[in-house]
C-alpha cells in the first residue's frame, strides 16, 4: 500500500509497467486515512466498523481530562508543532493508545470534551472498533505474516520484509509506504519530486520482488493506494466565521474542524438554527444530506461523529483548522467523487476481478492471496 497514490497522480506515470502492468481506478472512502486504511483492512465500510474521522464529542469518555491544565500555557507555545509532537508521544505512552495518533491542533481549552477513535492498532489483530480485519483473518488460520510497523522508516520495513522473504518465513505480505503521503502534504500533487518519489518506490519494488522470487515459486504483487491528493489553492478561516455567532461552544454546540470538513454537535434549536444558516451562506462548500452520507457509508444514526457535517469543495482547505494552524499545500478528504479522491489498484495478474472497483474489495484480494499461498505452502512442504 501506498499512501495518497491517488489515479490521478499515477494516471499518466509509467509506475510499476515492469512489474505491475494491470492498472484500475477504484473508489475511495469518504473521510481520511482514518477511514481508509480501515475499509482496506477490514473490507467494509466505515459504518460499518466504525473508524471514521478521529476526534469526537464526547465529555463521559474523554481520556484528556488530565490535559485541561495546558490550558493556561500561552498559546504562542501550545500551538508550536513541536511542542504537540512532543506532547502527542507522552500522551500516547500514558494512555497506551496503539493506533495511529496525533494531539494536531485540538484546543486545551474543550480537550477534556473530546475522545479519540483510533486507540487501537488497525495493523494488528483485534485492531478495529467493530468487527475484524485481515490479520485476525490470518491468525486464525495459522497463515504466517510480515506487516509494517508504523514505528519503522520506509526503509527499515522494506528491509525487514525482505529478510522475512529471504529466509522464506511467511506466505503473506502487508507492506504500507507512507511517505508519497507527506511528500504531496508539503509540495503538491504537480512538483517533480512526486515522480522522483515514485522511482524510488519502483526500485524497492524491485528489490522486494527479486527476494521473493529466489525463495518462492509463486509471488501475487497488488500495489494499492487508499485515496489521492488534491492541490489546495483556496483557503477558509470557517472557525472564525462560527465564532461571529451570538453562541458559545459547549453551551450551545461542539465542533471538529479537520482540514476539509467541519462536524458540528448541537445543544440546543438556535445553535442548530443559526449555524447551519451560517454555514449554507459559504459558497466553497456544504451541508451532506442524510441521504448523500448513506451513500457514501458513513450516516452514523447515533451522530457520533457529528449531526452536521459540512465539507469543502475539493482544493478548498480550511485554515486554520483543529488539524493545523498553516496552510499546506494540498489535502485529501473530499468528496469520494471528486477527481482527485480516486485510488488505484496494480498488480503483475493477467486480470482484476470486475467486482473489485473500491478500496474495501481489497481484503477479499488480501484473503484470497493468503489462502491461496497457505494451500501452496501446505503442499510443497516435505
Amino acid at each position: 500500500m501506498i499512501d495518497a497514490m491517488g489515479w490521478e497522480i499515477l494516471r499518466p506515470d509509467p509506475f510499476g509497467k515492469s512489474f505491475a502492468p494491470n492498472r484500475k481506478r477504484l473508489d475511495s472512502v469518504f473521510g481520511y486515512s482514518s477511514a481508509c486504511v480501515p475499509s482496506i483492512l477490514s473490507g467494509r465500510w466505515p459504518v460499518e466498523h466504525r473508524n471514521w474521522c478521529y476526534f469526537v464529542h464526547d465529555p463521559a469518555h474523554s481520556p484528556f481530562r488530565w490535559l485541561r491544565w495546558l490550558r493556561w500555557l500561552p498559546k504562542a507555545a501550545t500551538s508550536r508543532r513541536i511542542f504537540r509532537r512532543w506532547l502527542t508521544k507522552l500522551v500516547k505512552a500514558r494512555l497506551k493508545f496503539r493506533g495511529y495518533f496525533d494531539l494536531y491542533n485540538i484546543p486545551f481549552h474543550h480537550i477534556h470534551r473530546y475522545d479519540f477513535t483510533e486507540k487501537k492498532s488497525p495493523l494488528q489483530p483485534g485492531g478495529m472498533n467493530r468487527g475484524d480485519n485481515i490479520f485476525d483473518f490470518l491468525t486464525a488460520r495459522g497463515i504466517p505474516y510480515f506487516v509494517s510497523d508504523p514505528a519503522r522508516t520506509e526503509e527499515q520495513n522494506r528491509d525487514a520484509l525482505v529478510g522475512e522473504l529471504e529466509a522464506g518465513r511467511v506466505e503473506f505480505a502487508f507492506m504500507y509506504w507512507a511517505g508519497l503521503d507527506g511528500l504531496l502534504h508539503q509540495v503538491g500533487n504537480d512538483s517533480p519530486r512526486i515522480p522522483e518519489k515514485l522511482r524510488v518506490y519502483e526500485t524497492w519494488m524491485e528489490q522486494v520482488l527479486a527476494a521473493a522470487r529466489r525463495q518462492y515459486s509463486e509471488v501475487q504483487l497488488y500495489v494499492f493506494s487508499d485515496h489521492g491528493m488534491a492541490n489546495c489553492d483556496e483557503h477558509i478561516d470557517l472557525m472564525s466565521r462560527i465564532e461571529a455567532l451570538p453562541l458559545k461552544q459547549e453551551e450551545d454546540y461542539a465542533v471538529v474542524y479537520d482540514s476539509t470538513m467541519a462536524r458540528f454537535w448541537f445543544f440546543n434549536d438556535l445553535a442548530k438554527e443559526l449555524i447551519t444558516a451560517a454555514l449554507r451562506a459559504v459558497p466553497q462548500g456544504r451541508i451532506l444530506p442524510d441521504d448523500e452520507l448513506e451513500r457514501c457509508r458513513t450516516l452514523f444514526t447515533d451522530r457520533y461523529f457529528g449531526e452536521v457535517i459540512f465539507l469543502m469543495r475539493e482544493g478548498v482547505l480550511i485554515v486554520p483548522s483543529h488539524m493545523g494552524e498553516r496552510p499546506i499545500r494540498a489535502m485529501h478528504g473530499y468528496h469520494p467523487t471528486d477527481p482527485q479522491s480516486y485510488a488505484v489498484l496494480l498488480t503483475n495478474q493477467t486480470e482484476i476481478p470486475e467486482e473489485i472497483t473500491a478500496i474495501p474489495h481489497i481484503c477479499n484480494l488480501m484473503k484470497s492471496c493468503a489462502t491461496r499461498a497457505h494451500e501452496l505452502a501446505q503442499t510443497t512442504r516435505p
